[in-house]
């Protein structure tokens, strides 16, 4: 599809195959662990872990959205935690260093353990303030995660990649929380733009998948060799339930980064709530560097109420927003991050992600939660 086309037709026509007559426009989920194959095994499809034409479909699609009118390669699996696992283990070695930051996504720490199991030196460092950029030294890997999940800090990638570059280091960027309408991180220089297409992509919070990205065919052959072995391949269920989907994206990613920012406003004039982060917000830490290489803000922001009680009967107000642990969907969704361990957030700590439900009908319900709070306290800083 041309670069100068639009995001909405982008997102409604990616990844279709040629047009031929009397059969559908998207075609249906293949079912097959093994194809016809006589002679010598020259075709695409060849057997069911290694190709189908349903991923096909979809990778193409994503394709076409991480980098417009630019050759690139995705490689789907079947959860976010596979893809991110499949770039970091098809390219790292005993004694490589490789550079994560220290307050991502919580199921890191476990890829931590496991990387440094197999002989690799792993360092961490914050997303803010490109503090990951003092812990490149001789690094073969670079793993971003901006915005951050939970906290929201942005980096600068042109800059991180830049200096990681000079080093020799691969660069990978996790893009979950902003979506390809939200930041391209392979126009950014980023070898890898890697996601978990449960959360925004897919966004109805019925699959689990996940996709790399990148322009290096070298590189692709890597990850889908490591997808091959270990066999963590989407099914082509989940695969064309995830195409279809993308045809919303932006008719939903719209809706929830505006809602999102309203709300923010919100919130930001109530006195139970501290630590408001929204990159989309003028005085928001983050918002300068994320105006620089962000096109949208995204759905998820992030505050504190005063203590755990507080934010659990916060929670337990809430009418229009489901207590459950994901992000991105078309249903509001809100937590006690504070629960699961592992994040460095205090026990009022509240990850919220916006969903496609009327601005005002959401805002409403969100501040006469907190009015039945009774909070009684001194105004917070934010």
């Amino acid at each position: 599809m041309a670069r100068g086309t639009g995001e909405g037709t982008r997102a409604v026509r990616a990844g279709l195959p040629e047009p031929l007559k009397y059969e559908p426009t998207l075609p249906g989920p293949v079912f097959a662990a093994h194809y016809h194959l006589p002679g010598e095994p020259t075709g695409p499809y060849t057997y069911g872990r290694d190709e189908n034409p349903t991923w096909t479909h979809l990778e193409r699609a994503i394709g076409e959205l991480e980098s417009p009118g630019r050759p690139v390669e995705t490689v789907v699996f079947a959860s976010g935690m596979a893809a991110i696992s499949a770039v970091a283990l098809s390219q790292l070695r005993p004694g490589d260093i490789a550079v994560f930051p220290d307050d991502g996504y919580q199921a890191l720490p476990l890829l931590h353990e496991q990387l440094t199991a197999y002989g690799v030196d792993v360092r961490t460092a914050p997303t803010g303030g490109n503090a990951q950029r003092k812990a490149l030294g001789g690094a073969k890997l670079l793993w971003i995660e901006t915005p951050s999940n939970p906290g929201l800090d942005v980096c600068d990638i042109r800059a991180l990649v830049r200096e990681a570059h000079s080093g020799g280091a691969l660069v990978a960027v996790d893009n979950t929380l902003a979506t390809p309408l939200g930041q391209r991180p392979l126009e950014l220089g980023a070898d890898f733009s890697v996601a978990s297409d449960t959360k925004g992509m897919t966004g109805h919070g019925d699959l689990l998948l996940g996709h790399v990205t990148t322009s290096d065919a070298s590189l692709a052959a890597s990850v889908r060799r490591w997808r091959k072995i270990v066999g963590a391949i989407p099914g082509p269920m989940e695969a064309w339930l995830a195409h279809r989907s993308l045809a919303t994206l932006q008719l939903r990613n719209d809706r929830q980064c505006a809602t999102a920012l309203t709300l923010a406003h919100a919130l930001r004039e109530r006195p139970e709530v501290s630590g408001l982060r929204y990159p989309g917000l003028p005085d928001d830490p983050s918002h300068a560097v994320a105006s620089l290489q962000m096109r949208r803000y995204g759905s998820v922001l992030s505050f504190t109420l005063p203590d755990r009680e507080q934010a659990e009967r916060f929670l337990d107000g809430l009418l229009l927003v489901d207590d459950a642990t994901s992000f991105g969907g078309v249903r509001s969704t809100a937590e006690r991050r504070g629960r699961w361990g592992g994040d460095a957030v205090p026990e009022g700590f509240i990850r919220f992600s916006v969903g496609a439900e009327d601005p005002e009908d959401l805002v409403a319900d969100v501040l006469h939660a907190l009015d039945n709070l009774g909070f009684t306290g001194n105004s917070a800083t934010h």
